[in-house]
C-alpha cells in the first residue's frame, strides 16, 4: 500500500502517561519448563530410510517429472528436509522441482512465495533445481461435495507430486485433520483459488472441508507419496515418514494425536496477563499459536491457558511484516505498527474469512507504556500483584519470564525449575525492554 497510516501523535499531552503514573511493574523472574525434548538429529538419514521402502521408491521411475510442495510454514530444517528429498528422487531418476504450496501467503504472488522461499534458505541455488512459482490452477475435478478442486498449475503438469507437510494441530479448529498432508492439499496446493473456495465456508466447516478437498485432490490428482514430520516441543523434528495415498487419510489423524500430545504448553493453566515479545508467521499460521495463548481468531476454538489480557511487543524478521494474530492482543507497541506490511498479512485474512487476527488492538509508545497498561485495566489482579507470563513467542516457551505473584506456585510445580530470583525489569532509555 503507497498510503502512509504512521504519522499519528503518541501520547503527545501526557494523558495516559498521567493515567499510569501509579502503576508498578512487577518484578519477574526466569524458569524453565520441563518438555520431551527427542528428536531426529540427521533429516537426510530419516528421509533416506523412508526411500528404501518399496512403497515410497516403487512410485518413482526414470524421466519422471515430480513436484515437490514447499510450504511457508516455518519447518524444523525445512532446508535439510527438502533437499534429501530433491536428493532420494535425483538418485532414483527422476527429474524434481519445487513448487510453493502456501495458498494465499507471500502476499498472494507467485514473485512473492518464491522470495518467502528464500527467506527460509529454499532457493534454486540451495536445492539444486528449479522452484516454478505460479499462482495459476487447474481445475482437476469436483469432491464428493460437488465444489471445484483446484492444485498449482506446475503440480498439475508434473507426471507425480510429492507433498510435505508438519502434522500439528491447528489454530482455529480442530478434527481429524488440523494441519498436515490434507490441509497441504486442500490450501497448499489450491493456491489462492483453492484456498479461497474452501475458505468461503467458513471454519465451522473447515474440519469437513479438508478431508473433502484433500479426498478429491488424492482422487484426481497424481499423488506419489506425502512425506510427515512431526515435532517435539522445541520445534525439532522428532518423526519422519513417507505414507502412500491410500495410507494418508488414514494415519495422519494418528500423526496428529502424537503431535498434541508432544506440543508445549504454558504450564500455569490460568494467569492475568500474557506478554509475548515476538509474533510472526514463522512461528505459527495464527502469528501466535492459539494452542499456546488460549485465544484463536475462531470465537469456537478456544482452551488453556486461561488469560484476561494479551500484549505483543514485536514482529518477528521472518514475518516479513506480516502481522497476522495482532489482531488476537488487546494491546501491543509503535514498533510493532511501524513495522506492519498490510500487503503482505490482509490477503491472509480476507482468504481465509477471518478478521479478528487481522484487527490492530491499542498502540502504546513503547514496552513501559503497554505492560502498564494491561496492568491498569485488568480487573482480576489479586492481593500478591499480577500474575504475569511472558513467553519470546509462541514457538520457544521452555524458559519463560513469571511475575513475582506467581513464585510460590511455580516453586511447587515439579516441572519448573526456577533459574533466578525475582528482580525488576531492564528496560532501556525508550523504555523498552529490547
Amino acid at each position: 500500500m503507497s498510503e502512509k497510516y504512521r504519522d499519528s501523535q503518541w501520547d503527545g499531552n501526557r494523558v495516559i502517561d498521567n493515567l499510569l503514573k501509579e502503576i508498578a511493574l512487577p518484578r519477574m523472574f526466569r524458569v524453565k519448563q520441563e518438555f520431551d525434548d527427542h528428536s531426529i538429529k540427521n533429516i537426510a538419514e530419516a528421509v533416506h530410510k523412508e526411500f528404501q521402502k518399496e512403497k515410497i521408491r516403487g512410485t518413482i521411475r526414470p524421466g519422471m517429472r515430480i513436484a515437490i510442495t514447499a510450504g511457508s510454514r516455518g519447518l524444523d530444517r525445512i532446508q535439510e528436509l527438502l533437499k534429501a528429498i530433491v536428493d532420494e528422487v535425483k538418485a532414483l531418476g527422476g527429474s524434481p522441482y519445487l513448487v510453493p504450496t502456501m495458498g494465499s501467503h507471500g502476499g498472494g504472488t507467485a514473485k512473492g512465495q518464491k522470495e518467502f522461499l528464500a527467506g527460509m534458505g529454499v532457493t534454486e541455488a540451495a536445492m539444486g533445481v528449479p522452484i516454478r512459482s505460479t499462482m495459476e490452477v487447474k481445475l482437476i475435478g469436483r469432491n464428493e461435495d460437488g465444489n471445484p478442486v483446484y492444485i498449482d498449475r506446475y503440480a498439475a503438469e508434473a507426471d507425480g507430486v510429492i507433498v510435505v507437510n508438519r502434522v500439528k494441530p491447528h489454530t482455529n479448529f480442530h478434527g481429524s485433520y488440523e494441519s498436515g498432508l490434507m490441509k497441504m492439499m486442500t490450501i497448499g496446493l489450491g493456491k489462492n483459488t483453492g484456498a479461497s473456495v474452501c475458505h468461503s465456508m467458513g471454519w465451522d466447516n473447515m474440519t469437513h472441508n479438508v478431508e473433502a478437498f484433500g479426498t478429491g485432490v488424492l482422487k484426481y490428482a497424481n499423488i506419489l507419496f506425502g512425506i510427515a514430520t512431526i515435532e517435539n516441543a522445541f520445534d525439532q523434528t522428532c518423526m519422519i515418514t513417507g505414507l502412500t495415498p491410500e495410507e494418508i487419510p488414514q494415519r495422519e489423524p494418528e500423526l496428529l494425536k502424537m503431535a498434541k500430545e508432544k506440543m508445549p504448553r504454558i504450564l500455569f493453566p490460568e494467569f492475568d496477563i500474557l506478554i509475548v515479545d515476538q509474533i510472526g508467521k514463522n512461528f505459527s499460521g495464527s502469528g501466535m499459536d492459539p494452542n499456546i495463548t488460549g485465544v484463536s481468531g475462531n470465537p469456537k476454538v478456544g482452551g488453556d491457558p486461561k488469560v484476561d489480557l494479551r500484549l505483543v511487543l514485536d514482529l518477528s524478521n521472518g514475518t516479513h511484516g506480516n502481522a497476522t494474530g495482532l489482531g488476537l492482543a488487546d494491546f501491543s507497541t509503535k514498533r510493532v505498527f511501524d513495522k506492519i506490511d498490510f500487503d503482505a498479512g490482509y490477503p491472509n485474512s480476507l482468504t481465509s474469512r477471518t478478521t479478528a487476527g487481522g484487527k490492530i488492538p491499542i498502540i502504546l509508545k513503547n514496552d513501559q507504556t503497554a505492560i502498564k497498561s494491561a496492568i491498569f485495566t485488568c480487573t482480576g489482579i489479586g492481593e500478591k500483584g499480577p500474575r504475569i507470563v511472558r513467553i519470546p513467542n509462541t514457538s520457544h516457551i521452555q524458559c519463560i519470564d513469571l511475575s513475582e505473584a506467581m513464585l510460590e506456585e511455580a516453586q511447587s510445580n515439579p516441572r519448573i525449575q526456577i533459574l533466578e530470583q525475582p528482580h525488576e525489569l531492564c528496560l532501556n532509555a525508550e523504555g523498552n525492554l529490547f
